[in-house]
C-alpha cells in the first residue's frame, strides 16, 4: 500500500440541519419519557436506527401505533391524513420534518387550492416526495427526469393549464436545472419554487470538486439513502467511488485503495459524524497516510456558536427576489431577506450580490427550531458607510446618493448604506417645491452635522447647489466672450424678455433681441424649460449681468430684403396701418413700406380710407430705397394709366405739398421710451 496518500473529508459531509435536529428530538424524547416511536425510520442510517432502537426509540408503522404513544415525525415529512389519523388513534405527536421540507409542505398546498397542478422532481417511492404529494389538494404527478416531463406534460396536456414546479430537497442539482429550462418552454404559464435545500447542494458541489481532484471517492451513508445514492452518482462521474455505510463495509472493500494518491471523502445528510470519523480513521489506517484530518478542529468549526449581534462571513449559495441564502460555515443556514440586503429600493438582491459572494453580515435572530440564521448586510454596510460619513464631514467632501423617502421636515438619502437625513431648507431648491419630485433621484450633497452615538447624520443639497453655481459663474466670467454662442434653458419669461439658465449663470435676452418681429410677446417664441442657443451681447464684470441675443442676424428682415428686392420692382404688399398722409404696407414680415397719399392714386385723394383698407393687398412699385435710415418707398400711381395734362399738374402740386409733410412725418423706428424700457 502507498504512504502519503492526502485524505480530504467535505467540510459539508454528514448531518444536515434537518436531519441533525430529528436525530437530536428523539434522543431528547428518550430522555423525558418511555413509549416513544419513530414512524418509519428516523433516518436512512441503520447504526442511528439500531442505536435508538436499544435506547427505546421503535421504528413502527402508522397501523401499529397505539393510544398514548409519543409518535415523532421523521424530518421527511408526512401527509395530512397522518397527522389526522394518529389524533384519531390519540398519540402525542413530535413534528421533526425538516423546514425546507414544511415550506413545500406549504407551497402545494396553497398552489393546489388555487387550482393550480403541482409538479415535483423526485423519486415517487421516497418517503419525502410521498409526503409532498400527500398535501396536494388537487392534480399532481412527481418525476424523475426531463424526459419523464416531457411526457407527463404531453399526456396530461398541461401547457395550457396553471401549474407549479418544485423539487425534492435532495434532487440533483444538475438535474433540475435541466428540468427548469424545459419547463419554461413546455409550460410557458408554470411557477417554479427552487426547494433544493441549500446544504444538499453545496453537499454535491463539493463532491464534484472533490471528486475531481481525487483518484477515489468514498461516499458514506445508508443504503437506502436517495441524498447519498446521489452523491455516489455524482462522484462516479468523475472518479473511482465507493459507497459504503461505515468502516466494517470500508475493511471489506481494502483492494479498492490500492494504488490510491489522494481520496475524498463525504457523505450523506444522513450519517452522523462518529462513523464519517470512523472511516476516515480506517482509510488512514489501511493506506498508512502520514497525514491525518484534525476531525475535532473540523467539527469545531462547523459547530461555532452563533448569537444575536454577531458578525459573521458568508458565502453566497442563492439569490432570488424575497431573499438570500448563504453558507456560513455551520450547520445552520443564513438566510438575508431582501430588507436586510440594501437602502437603496431601486436594486434587486441579484444586482446587490451573486452566488459565491463572501460578504460580510450581521446575525439578526437565530433559530434553533427550524436551524435559520436571519442576517443583514445591509446593517454591516451602514455601520461602514457611517464611518466614511464622518470622514466626509471631516473632509467637507461632496457625496452622492439616491432620494429614499419623503418625510416630515424633509428627505432621506441613502449613501454608502446610512440614511441622511436632508432638512426641506436644504433639500429644495426654490421656495414652494414639491419634495416629492426628488424622490427615487440620485443627488448630491454634503454633511452638516453627524451624531455618532446615534449613528445619525443630516446632510445638506443646497449647499452642493450653490457652490456648483458659483463655480459655474466664475468659471464663466473668466472665459466668457462677447460674440461667442452658448447653449441654456429658459428659466422665466416676462414682458421684456426671457432669462435664460446657461448652466448655474443667468443671462437675460431682452425682447428686442429676441425677434425681428417686435409685436411678437417674448411667450409666442419660447417657452420655460427650452434648450436654446444664444449669442452673448454683453457681459457686466461689475453688476455681473449678461446680455443674450437670440434672434439670428440671418433672419433679420432687412438683410433679406437687401437680398432679394431693388428699387423700381414691382412688389405684391399687404396694408397694415393707415395715415392721413399715406399707408404702410408690408412686403415681407418686418419690412413696411411708405405709400404716401400722392401716390395712392392717379388722381387726388382727400381720404387714404376712401381708397385703402387694412389688410388690402395691393400691387405697388418700389421707387426708393434708403437702407441707411431704413426707409421704402411704394407707389400705387406708378402702376396706373397716366390721366390728362391738367390733373397732372394738380396731382404734381398735390405730392409737393405732401412730401413736406412727409418729411416731417415720424420715422417708424424704436423709440426712446421703448428703448428704454428694454
Amino acid at each position: 500500500m502507498l504512504t502519503n496518500c492526502k485524505i480530504s473529508v467535505a467540510a459539508t459531509a454528514g448531518f444536515c440541519f434537518g436531519v441533525d435536529n430529528a436525530v437530536k428530538i428523539v434522543y431528547n424524547e428518550l430522555d423525558n419519557r418511555n413509549n416513544v416511536v419513530t414512524l418509519g425510520p428516523i433516518i436512512h442510517n441503520t447504526d442511528v436506527v439500531e442505536d435508538l432502537r436499544s435506547k427505546g426509540a421503535v421504528p413502527v408503522e402508522l397501523e401499529q401505533v397505539r393510544k398514548g404513544q409519543t409518535v415523532i415525525i421523521r424530518s421527511h415529512g408526512v401527509g395530512l391524513d397522518v397527522y389526522e389519523k394518529l389524533e384519531k388513534i390519540g398519540a402525542r405527536v413530535v413534528d421533526a420534518t425538516c423546514p425546507f421540507v414544511a415550506r413545500i409542505h406549504k407551497i402545494v398546498r396553497e398552489s393546489s387550492e388555487q387550482g393550480s397542478t403541482v409538479l415535483v422532481a423526485g423519486d415517487k417511492d421516497h418517503p419525502e416526495v410521498i409526503g409532498i404529494l400527500a398535501h396536494c389538494l388537487g392534480e399532481n404527478y412527481a418525476f424523475n427526469s426531463p424526459q419523464e416531463l416531457e411526457r407527463l406534460a404531453e399526456e396530461n396536456s398541461l401547457a395550457d393549464r396553471k401549474t407549479v414546479l418544485l423539487a425534492q430537497t435532495t434532487f440533483n442539482k444538475a438535474l433540475w436545472e435541466e428540468c427548469r429550462s424545459l419547463a419554461k418552454k413546455l409550460l410557458p404559464d408554470a411557477e417554479i419554487f427552487d426547494t433544493i435545500c441549500n446544504a444538499t447542494h453545496e453537499r454535491q458541489r463539493e463532491v464534484r470538486e472533490l471528486a475531481q481532484k481525487s483518484d477515489l471517492m468514498v461516499i458514506v451513508g445508508g443504503s437506502h439513502s436517495s441524498n447519498t445514492r446521489k452523491l455516489y452518482e455524482i462522484a462516479s462521474q468523475h472518479c473511482k467511488s465507493i459507497y459504503v455505510q461505515n468502516a466494517r463495509e470500508l475493511r471489506s472493500k481494502s483492494a479498492d485503495l490500492k494504488g490510491i494518491r489522494s481520496a475524498g471523502i463525504s457523505a450523506g445528510a444522513s450519517t452522523p459524524a462518529y462513523i464519517i470519523k470512523e472511516v476516515e480513521q480506517t482509510m488512514s489506517e489501511l493506506i498508512n497516510v502520514d497525514e491525518e484530518f484534525n476531525w475535532e478542529e473540523e467539527m469545531e468549526k462547523s459547530l461555532k456558536p452563533i448569537h444575536i449581534g454577531k458578525r459573521v462571513t458568508g458565502t453566497v449559495l442563492s439569490v432570488n427576489n424575497t431573499e438570500v441564502y448563504v453558507d456560513l460555515g455551520t450547520k445552520q443556514q443564513g438566510m438575508i431577506p431582501a430588507s436586510e440586503l440594501t437602502d437603496d429600493p431601486t436594486k434587486k438582491p441579484e444586482d446587490v450580490v451573486k452566488v459565491g459572494d463572501e460578504i460580510d453580515l450581521l446575525v439578526l435572530k437565530t433559530n434553533d427550531q427550524d436551524g435559520v440564521v436571519t442576517l443583514s448586510k445591509r446593517k454591516v454596510d451602514a455601520a461602514a458607510g457611517f464611518e466614511k460619513i464622518v470622514a466626509a464631514k471631516e473632509a467637507d467632501e461632496v457625496l452622492t446618493g439616491v432620494v429614499t423617502n419623503v418625510v416630515k421636515g424633509g428627505v432621506l438619502v441613502s449613501c454608502n448604506g446610512v440614511k441622511v437625513f436632508v432638512p426641506a431648507s436644504q433639500a429644495a431648491p426654490k421656495r414652494d417645491f414639491n419634495l416629492d419630485e426628488l424622490l427615487k433621484q440620485e443627488v448630491s450633497f454634503k454633511i452638516l452635522e453627524v451624531n455618532e452615538a446615534k449613528q445619525r447624520a443630516v446632510g445638506s443639497i443646497r449647499i452642493v447647489a450653490r457652490e456648483a453655481k458659483a463655480a459655474a459663474q466664475t468659471r464663466f466670467f473668466e472665459n466668457a466672450q462677447p460674440g461667442e454662442e452658448v447653449e441654456g434653458v429658459v428659466k422665466s419669461i416676462t414682458d421684456y424678455g426671457v432669462f435664460v439658465d446657461l448652466g448655474g449663470v443667468d443671462g437675460l435676452v431682452r425682447r428686442v433681441d429676441l425677434s425681428w418681429n417686435r409685436d411678437k410677446h417674448p411667450s409666442d417664441i419660447v417657452s420655460v424649460g427650452d434648450k436654446i442657443t444664444v449669442r452673448i451681447k454683453d457681459i457686466d464684470q461689475e453688476t455681473k449681468k449678461i446680455s443674450l441675443i437670440y434672434k439670428k442676424d440671418s433672419e433679420n428682415p432687412w438683410e433679406i430684403f437687401k437680398a432679394n428686392y431693388e428699387a423700381g420692382q414691382t412688389v405684391t404688399a399687404k396694408i397694415v396701418s393707415i395715415t392721413s398722409f399715406g399707408a404702410f404696407a408690408q412686403i415681407i414680415e418686418g419690412i413696411d413700406g411708405l405709400i404716401h397719399i400722392s401716390q395712392i392714386a392717379n388722381k387726388r385723394v382727400d381720404n387714404v380710407n376712401d381708397i385703402l383698407t387694412v389688410g388690402q393687398q395691393v400691387e405697388c412699385k418700389i421707387t426708393e430705397i434708403d437702407l441707411d435710415k431704413k426707409r421704402i418707398s411704394l407707389s400705387i400711381r406708378a402702376l396706373l394709366p397716366e390721366e390728362d395734362e391738367q390733373e397732372q399738374d394738380d396731382v404734381q402740386d398735390e405730392q409737393e405739398s405732401a412730401a413736406d409733410e412727409a418729411d416731417e412725418a415720424p420715422v417708424v423706428e424704436e423709440t426712446a421710451e421703448e428703448a428704454d424700457a428694454e
